[in-house]
């Protein structure tokens, strides 16, 4: 099968396209025949050598598919051979065919084509498990969401307020911030231009935020803690602005805060699979009536991946970027 490897650790051209053996289905996976792959940001750390798959996953990159089942183990579920699902996977997406474990694997939403699906999984998965699971974000509570007008951004605005929650995001220019605004979000910050914390403060009688979706750390987290709410919450899905920070405990303590993070990749095809249900009883039925909308910024050919790389690193994107593999 074609598929794309990293050669070596390094910059976006290090990724070439070459013949890989077809991955071997295991008891409780299917093989998946790839139509379409999402482009995310642990594919280019990954791709720099700052982040190695975990034991037993592929060394090929891409975490989320949609395409056809061809073969597997498709006993205790109703999906059958033939059938068009998109799916979450430790690795191997950028290639003609990839293994999931069933309990990861999910039917296209109806309407959605191959393509627009295989923009859900890592994104739906994370923002679900981050700020639905861990941040516990219910009802009448408001959300900031850091880097909107990423993948993670544009689905954690899009899902929270069709969940009637107020959302705030910040983004690097007007034009990013406009589109955060058009996704739902109730106001977008200009995060080179306004100080997010004085805006959130503003905008909830001086209140703060319930939860924070952070992806940025490092000096963002100070500023953070500041903007919250008593009781609030902060949930790191990644350092972008560095692994340090300094917090006031004092803060913390007395207006009992929480802050908390996690990494998906590397969580069992139990917890994966726990999520994939809440997905599919939530969230699939206002895919099908298209209160959530696939944003898709630009798809490339498979062989293209490195221009794919090139363009996640620029930040000029609004959405998702894909790989076109039928």
């Amino acid at each position: 099968m074609r598929a794309i490897e990293i050669t070596q650790p390094g910059p976006a051209d290090v990724l070439k396209l070459c013949e890989r053996p077809m991955p071997v289905v295991k008891a409780g996976e299917v093989l998946i025949k790839v139509h379409a792959a999402g482009v995310n940001r642990p594919d280019v750390f990954q791709r720099q050598g700052n982040y190695a798959p975990p034991p037993g996953a592929s060394d090929i990159p891409g975490l989320e598919v949609a395409g056809e089942i061809v073969d597997g183990d498709l006993d205790y579920t109703t999906l059958d051979i033939g059938d068009h699902v998109c799916a979450l996977v430790q690795g191997g997406g950028y290639a003609e065919y990839v293994v999931a474990p069933i309990q990861q694997v999910l039917p296209v939403p109806k309407g959605w084509s191959m393509l627009e699906a295989a923009s859900i999984p890592e994104n739906y998965f994370t923002v679900w498990s981050n700020v639905f699971d861990r941040a516990q974000l219910t009802a009448g509570e408001t959300l900031l969401v850091q880097g909107g007008s990423s993948g993670i951004g544009v689905t954690a605005i899009q899902l929270a307020s069709a969940m009637g929650h107020r959302v705030f995001a910040t983004a690097g220019s007007d034009d990013k911030v406009a589109a955060c605004m058009k996704l739902g979000a109730e106001r977008g910050i200009n995060y080179k231009t306004e100080d997010f914390g004085a805006v959130v403060k503003s905008l909830t009688n001086d209140r703060g935020v319930d939860v924070i979706l952070d992806m940025v750390a490092g000096d963002y987290l100070p500023r953070e803690v500041s903007c919250l709410a008593d009781d609030g919450r902060i949930a790191i899905i990644a350092t972008l602005g560095g692994g340090k920070a300094t917090l006031d405990m004092a803060q913390v303590l007395r207006r009992r805060l929480t802050v908390t993070g996690s990494t998906l990749r590397p969580r069992s095809v139990e917890f994966k699979g726990a999520i994939a249900k809440k997905l599919k009883e939530r969230v699939w039925p206002m895919m099908a009536e298209r209160k959530l909308k696939p944003v898709i910024h630009t798809v490339f050919p498979l062989e293209q991946a490195a221009a794919a790389h090139a363009l996640m690193e620029s930040s000029s994107h609004v959405g998702k970027i894909m790989l076109q593999v039928i």
